[in-house]
């Protein structure tokens, strides 16, 4: 069983940066593309980027480019998301999943794992 924990949600001015971690319990943990999604209040669960098992090869939405970027400590079995520039309509819950489908999974169903979220809210 693979457990996922995401942890460094908060609340920030728009403007502002933070940075998500996400901490992974299996010892197999470098082997597998990592992702990180979204879900707002009412909305379905969005993809925001994913990174390779070696941290290589990124790839994020289209309006996630530019503003977030994800990054991996193999060592740590911790992948990270880091959000510059947030603005009120990033709010959201922010999870971490285990690809099941290699690198360039852009849809949930690509995800195997997923850890509890983290919230995150912006204020204006």
């Amino acid at each position: 069983q693979v457990q996922l924990v995401e942890s460094g949600g908060g609340l920030v001015q728009a403007g502002g940066s933070l940075r998500l971690s996400c901490a992974a319990s299996a010892r197999t943990f470098s082997g597998y593309a990592m992702g990180w999604f979204r879900q707002a209040p009412g909305k379905e669960r969005e993809f925001v980027g994913g990174v390779s098992g070696g941290g290589i090869a990124t790839w994020y939405a289209d309006s996630m480019k530019g503003r977030f970027a994800i990054s991996r400590d193999n060592a740590k079995n911790t992948v990270y998301l880091q959000m510059n520039s947030l603005k009120p309509e990033d709010t959201a819950v922010y999870y971490c999943a285990r690809s099941s489908s290699g690198n360039y999974a852009y849809t949930t169903e690509g995800y195997d794992y997923w850890g509890q979220g983290t919230q995150v809210t912006v204020s204006s």
